[in-house]
């Protein structure tokens, strides 16, 4: 990912509405022989899961994405078979880069964690994630479990712009980063300084930006592999070293994608297979769910460039799937019930911007104390969100809601630049449930809309469901629909349905957002007991 602006802005709404033209590619048997065999669909993660780094350890897969202000950062998934995909943890714990990303008198949407870099070093058995923040310099983690702990290495005050992290097979430790200008740095045997920096190749104007690197060491051949946002895939080769000098080859352009209304397939990572086949997972714009990583697989010219494998002129909807070892286990499932149990939240959560640690615990239920006082939900701190699960998904929440205070909001959000919600006011001592509409930002993240309710009723008692739907097909805003019920089995629908947009400058799809404010004084709470995301 990256935010080159003035062209980009240009060149992603351009190419996000082709849906047509052809790359070079072999084609892959189409028809019966394709489908008698063992078959994954794309996208292989509905989920949005943008800028992908991926990796082989052994008979396990990884991954990792970008994750903007969201706080922990930079999921590091898991995966035995490359289409079967669990979150392990998060490779940034804590978003310590500044008051905005507290939401503490400033506030970081669309900064923090963009296009990163996730690599192992068989060396020390540990694990690396890479990113540079608000371009002013690179962090470095570690960790030797991808579940955690991770752990700060080391700041270098160079930031690797859209950075690709190569551990070379005599140990050695480079960068590659930039946007059209790319480079490679090297560093330190102990990872903590750049040891030296050079310029390796300038994009032609022809082609235009290249970013997202990511750097590979195949048969002896360097490989550089980057995107032009938001509809080719580039990459570059050197057979005298990492510094260069390197050729460029086109990979993929105005490729079909797999998804009906959504974008080209482009900006993710090679891997190879126990037994030595390759595949490339990109991800796919499609908006307003996010972008969502698509798997094909990837076959090598004589003279060491990747083509990608097409089905009918384009990235295929199915493949045969992947011919891994049997899993040793099930991954966890991205959706379904979570009760709050256990001592920590689970890896499919993420808060916006980082929590006020002291007014939020799990165990019987999750337990969100107000945590600011504020009549605007982009400002308030402990909303914590779900990624939605495509095409379309439902969330259910089961809320305890004795204990809020007048001028407390509570409830259920879809939530981006444009948001709404279904919740609780109360006021006067009377609760009802509400659904607001409203809630904007504008193109520089700053509030312009802090929401209208347009349906509201009353309700009694200390528990409700509440209830949203969310239909994240690309292509055209759609709808989201939320509901509400007083015994968890009978639900009314509030209010007119919400269109959530597909302009794709906030990067970040829509999530369902649980949150709890005040508007008066802190001190009230709410109980999560139950949260439940269901596909039809």
């Amino acid at each position: 990912m990256g935010l080159s602006w003035p062209h980009q802005l240009l060149t992603r709404r351009r190419t996000l509405a082709a849906a047509t033209g052809l790359a070079a590619g072999a084609l892959l048997p189409h028809g019966p022989a394709l489908t008698a065999a063992a078959q994954y669909t794309n996208p292989v993660i509905w989920q949005d899961f943008a800028d992908i780094d991926i990796m082989r350890v052994g008979d396990t897969y990884y991954a990792s994405a970008s994750t903007m202000h969201y706080s922990p950062g930079a999921p590091v998934l898991r995966s035995y078979d490359l289409v079967n995909w669990e979150i392990a943890g998060h490779a940034v714990p804590v978003l310590d880069f500044g008051a905005k990303y507290d939401l503490n008198g400033a506030r970081g949407y669309v900064r923090g964690i963009w296009a990163s870099s996730l690599a192992y070093r068989p060396s020390n058995r540990t694990f690396y994630w890479l990113g540079q923040i608000d371009f002013a310099r690179t962090y470095l983690y570690t960790a030797t479990a991808v579940e955690g702990p991770w752990n700060r290495l080391t700041t270098i005050s160079t930031p690797y712009y859209d950075a690709g992290l190569l551990v070379d097979t005599d140990d050695t430790l480079y960068v590659a980063y930039g946007n059209t200008t790319i480079s490679v740095a090297q560093l330190s045997p102990d990872g903590r300084n750049q040891v030296r920096t050079q310029e390796v190749f300038r994009t032609p104007s022809s082609v235009g930006t290249l970013e997202g690197a990511r750097f590979y060491k195949i048969n002896g051949q360097y490989y550089i592999f980057l995107t032009r946002p938001a509809n080719g895939q580039y990459i570059l080769k050197s057979s005298s070293g990492p510094f260069g000098p390197y050729t460029m080859r086109q990979v993929l352009l105005d490729l079909r994608g797999p998804i009906p209304g959504g974008g080209v397939p482009h900006q993710g990572g090679l891997v190879r297979t126990q037994s030595g086949a390759w595949y490339y997972m990109a991800f796919v714009d499609a908006y307003p769910g996010g972008r969502m990583p698509a798997l094909a697989p990837v076959t090598w010219t004589a003279d060491g460039w990747p083509v990608v494998q097409l089905v009918n002129g384009a990235w295929g909807t199915a493949y045969p799937s992947p011919a891994v070892p049997t899993p040793p286990r099930q991954v966890t499932p991205m959706t379904g019930v979570d009760t709050f149990d256990g001592t920590s939240l689970k890896p499919r959560w993420e808060w916006n911007h980082n929590p006020d640690n002291t007014k939020w615990s799990v165990g019987n239920g999750l337990t969100l104390r107000t945590a600011t006082v504020t009549h605007d939900l982009y400002w308030a701190r402990n909303t914590l969100t779900h990624r939605i699960q495509g095409p379309t998904s439902t969330a259910t929440v089961q809320l305890d809601h004795s204990a809020m205070r007048d001028g407390d909001r509570a409830g259920l959000a879809l939530l981006r630049d444009s948001s709404a919600w279904i919740g609780l006011k109360r006021d006067g001592g009377a609760t009802r449930v509400v659904m607001v509409t409203g809630l904007t930002m504008d193109g520089s993240w700053n509030t312009t809309g802090t929401g209208t309710e347009i349906a509201s009723a009353p309700v009694s008692g200390g528990r409700i469901w509440l209830r949203a739907n969310a239909d994240i097909r690309p292509g055209a805003p759609r709808p989201g629909t939320f509901s509400y019920s007083t015994d968890g089995i009978t639900f009314t629908r509030l209010g007119p349905a919400f269109s959530m947009g597909n302009d794709w400058r906030f990067f970040m799809g829509y999530r369902f957002a649980l949150f709890n404010h005040a508007t008066q004084a802190l001190g009230g709470a709410v109980r999560v007991t139950r949260f439940e995301v269901s596909t039809p």
